[in-house]
């Protein structure tokens, strides 16, 4: 916590009533672990901290994804060359979406992306997104048989290995587990961009 709230004092929110190391502590137990806004507010409470889960909800918004984005640009370079792209479905309103995800070898998230399809598109949409984020190719590729998988590594990255076989590629399976807890723990979603602002961050 004391460099995330070095950082949170490095991007000028100096102006909040709480310090720093309060915010960023906050920030992290919501993301963390599966608990509400409520939860996080009796967890302050008990180390005298009177925190509204108003409040909890504001920082969470504001400081969550600088603090992902932070975290993702020191760790650039430093992720496996193997990647694991998964997907899952999302039902938010009565309406699906599918909820992309890319992670290592070592089951670092390297970025997750919802969307409304589940076809070529979107997954050109993700793999641009991590080849730009990442900043190379990886060595290896692993996905399920969904083709558009297949036709995006043809248009952007042709010359990696790509494996698909749904039994190697548990790790990105077992990584939407968490965002299921919350999802459950939330009693879904509320909102397309609350679901992306959570895993953006969670990640």
């Amino acid at each position: 916590m004391t460099k995330l709230a070095t950082d949170l004092t490095e991007h000028r929110y100096k102006r909040h009533r709480f310090p720093a190391e309060i915010i960023a502590h906050a920030v992290w137990l919501y993301y963390r672990f599966p608990l509400s806004l409520r939860d996080v507010e009796d967890l302050l409470a008990e180390r005298g901290i009177d925190v509204s889960f108003q409040t909890v909800s504001e920082w969470a918004v504001k400081f969550g994804r600088k603090f992902a984005d932070h975290l993702r640009r020191r760790s650039r370079g430093k992720f496996a060359d193997k990647w694991h792209l998964d997907e899952m479905v999302v039902s938010i309103k009565g309406q699906k979406y599918w909820l992309w995800r890319a992670i290592d070898a070592n089951g670092y998230v390297l970025d997750a992306l919802l969307q409304s399809r589940r076809n070529k598109k979107a997954a050109v949409r993700l793999m641009r997104k991590l080849l730009k984020s990442q900043g190379l190719t990886p060595r290896v590729m692993v996905t399920d048989k969904l083709r558009s998988y297949s036709a995006a590594k043809a248009e952007l990255i042709p010359g990696i290995e790509h494996r698909l076989n749904k039994g190697l590629n548990n790790r990105a399976e077992n990584s939407h587990l968490a965002v299921r807890r919350r999802e459950r723990r939330m009693m879904r979603f509320k909102s397309a961009r609350q679901c992306q602002s959570f895993v953006s961050a969670h990640g």
